[in-house]
């Protein structure tokens, strides 16, 4: 099979290029095609690397760690928690701007589209790049949890500084994968209504994230959308 070049951000092919040709990726690659030609597969082809191809590797501030991406027709956009403009918020979404109202007094947000947020340097990485049309984890277990580990080792050990953001136990599991002496973890509930009143609500992330950056000296993100 011929060597796989991913259309990917430059920094992010630089820094993952040997997992694209290892073996569980070209048959993660066979899965995928097959899976496009029985079923609908999201999000778009273009859309599956977006959290890479919107934050370049040395312009993570902030790393997101979601599960699945949504399946329900439009939803997803390759950005963990984030729709596309004209979608409506699903309801982890909507609890998510609940606590950022609570914690910064900021007025509801109008769209649920985060894009906003890559741009300043959060990286919002679903552990599954894609899924089958209405089935939730469907594409679990083929793969891409291996290259998104791999993605999440990287820049643990090549940056300095970061702060991740772990909601709900799967996420919290990716810690041994972070070097906590380099960087700030941050772990709550998932912001699921099953979990949500369990200690997300109330967690305050998006200002200690700031209060961390700013003590860094670095740029504090602007949740506003």
């Amino acid at each position: 099979m011929d060597r796989i070049q991913p259309t990917i951000e430059e920094s992010w092919k630089d820094a993952l290029i040997a997992e694209f040709n290892k073996p569980y990726f070209l048959e993660l690659k066979e899965f995928l095609i097959g899976e496009k030609k029985k079923y609908a597969v999201f999000p778009p082809g273009h859309l599956i690397f977006n959290a890479f191809n919107r934050t370049p590797f040395e312009k993570v501030k902030v790393v997101f760690i979601g599960q699945d991406p949504y399946h329900g027709s439009g939803q997803a956009h390759g950005l963990c928690f984030s729709v596309p403009d004209g979608i409506a918020k699903p309801p982890s979404l909507q609890n998510i701007f609940k606590e950022i109202e609570k914690d910064l007094g900021l007025p509801p947000a109008t769209h649920g589209n985060l894009e906003k947020w890559t741009d300043q340097g959060v990286l919002l990485l679903n552990a599954t790049l894609t899924v089958r049309e209405n089935q939730a984890g469907s594409h679990q277990n083929r793969g891409w949890e291996t290259f998104t580990d791999a993605a999440i080792s990287l820049i643990s050990a090549k940056r300095t500084g970061l702060i991740f953001v772990l909601w709900g136990n799967f996420a919290i599991a990716k810690k041994n994968l972070i070097d906590t002496g380099k960087h700030h973890i941050l772990t709550a509930a998932h912001p699921s209504p099953f979990s949500a009143n369990k200690g997300f609500f109330g967690c305050r992330h998006f200002s200690r994230i700031n209060e961390i950056l700013r003590n860094s000296g670095k740029p504090e993100i602007d949740w506003r959308l």
